[in-house]
């Protein structure tokens, strides 16, 4: 990509290789982002012009780097528009409008990055004698406006869900119980 001018427009994969991802991730966010045109020409070959790399480098950056979901990306696209994400591509700065950040508050969907895996620092003894320990640690440990918004319908889901992985722990402790009393 080195010997083509910076306006010159780029294949499907030449921008993949640029932005270190699949081909088919470009089509499926194509399907998700509707600023996304590329020019297509016959056997539907696609073509993007520098606007749509700068911002399919946007959303790269805020998908992968920054932890946006795509809905919350989604909402950055309509309120702030593609060329705001554009920016971010060339390497701009990631700022939030004040309209975006309070409709973005009172939403569940809020384009705010999703906080990451725990790490090993909230692994503690116990973490075994409490189920929910670990999660309890992580969530309070982050700021206010990182901590996910979950709704009735999540929590009794997660409640649910928290019963029958204690229920599978109750089982392979008895399993591994019983086992160790039969080699002995």
């Amino acid at each position: 990509m080195d010997n083509k001018s910076p306006d010159a427009f780029r294949t499907i994969s030449e921008v993949a290789d640029d932005l270190d991802i699949p081909q088919h991730v470009l089509r499926f966010w194509e399907t998700r982002f509707s600023q996304i045109k590329p020019l297509k020409r016959g056997g539907g070959r696609r073509y993007y012009r520098p606007d749509d790399v700068a911002l399919l480098k946007g959303i790269r950056r805020l998908l992968y780097g920054e932890g946006y979901t795509i809905k919350g990306l989604q909402r950055i696209l309509k309120e702030q528009g593609p060329r705001h994400v554009q920016a971010i591509g060339r390497g701009g700065e990631i700022v939030v409008a004040p309209a975006a950040h309070s409709a973005a508050q009172a939403a569940p969907s809020r384009p705010e990055p999703m906080p990451g895996p725990p790490s090993a620092q909230y692994h503690h003894p116990a973490a075994v004698a409490e189920p929910g320990f670990a999660a309890k640690a992580l969530l309070s440990s982050l700021p206010r406006s990182a901590q996910p918004l979950i709704g009735a319908d999540d929590l009794a889901f997660l409640k649910a869900t928290l019963s029958e992985l204690i229920e599978c722990r109750r089982l392979l402790r008895g399993a591994l119980a019983s086992g160790a009393t039969e080699d002995a």
